[in-house]
């Protein structure tokens, strides 16, 4: 068989140059598709991390919030209504002839202010008004009835040392609520100073309402507001 040579190094020179094409085609990179690819790498990292610092970030000012929510609704505090409401002496009327009471519903607050002295505060005692408004405002003065007890059936509710300020007997000064049994209501009773709950009356701690009783003259002026 006669084999013809130059065939046989034309077919080499094909196989020759398409071995080198693909080389160049597997193996060669532009430097600047090099630089975008790495541009673009570096944009999709410094994305993910400011992602995950924000994400990081809400997450801790949510449990901030969270525990700060916390603490202001734990912060109310119940006050001890068998207990006066300073820890001091009660101030002796017969010394200050301008003597009043300031009655702030929005503080849930009785002031005892002195007249005579830009309306200095002598004593200031908690109380609890009336719900749902319940609480006539405007000025009025002690009235002559006043008492040891009361027990109102109908509302199922009465109280100890009471000192009426309108309607002869139905506004009063006067402790915390009883039940039928001359028990302290304790559910109603920890609402003093905080939280509007009585019929309309003025609820106060047993012995500032005693005390009321005992020394808050006839005529004496009471400002509800």
């Amino acid at each position: 068989m006669k084999i013809n040579k130059k065939k046989i190094i034309m077919a080499l020179a094909c196989c020759l140059g398409l071995v080198w094409g693909l080389h160049l085609v597997m193996g060669f990179v532009s430097p600047s598709t090099e630089t975008k690819a790495a541009a673009l790498y570096t944009s999709s990292t410094s994305s993910n991390s400011s992602s995950s610092t924000s994400s990081s970030s809400s997450s801790s000012n949510t449990s901030t919030k969270t525990a700060s929510s916390s603490t202001t609704t734990s912060s109310v505090k119940t006050v001890n209504w068998r207990k006066p409401s300073e820890n001091r002496a009660y101030p002796d009327l017969t010394k200050y002839p301008k003597v009043w009471f300031d009655v702030n519903i929005e503080n849930q607050r009785v002031y005892i202010r002195d007249g005579a002295d830009n309306n200095k505060i002598l004593y200031t005692m908690y109380c609890s008004t009336g719900a749902n408004n319940a609480t006539p405002r405007g000025t009025f003065y002690i009235q002559a009835q006043r008492g040891l007890h009361f027990y109102n059936a109908s509302e199922q509710e009465g109280a100890n040392y009471w000192v009426s300020w309108l309607n002869h007997g139905e506004y009063l000064f006067h402790s915390v609520p009883v039940d039928a049994n001359g028990n302290y209501k304790t559910s109603v009773a920890n609402n003093i100073g905080h939280k509007a709950s009585s019929h309309g009356c003025v609820q106060l701690t047993i012995p500032d309402a005693q005390w009321v009783y005992n020394n808050v003259p006839y005529g004496m002026k009471v400002v509800v507001h």
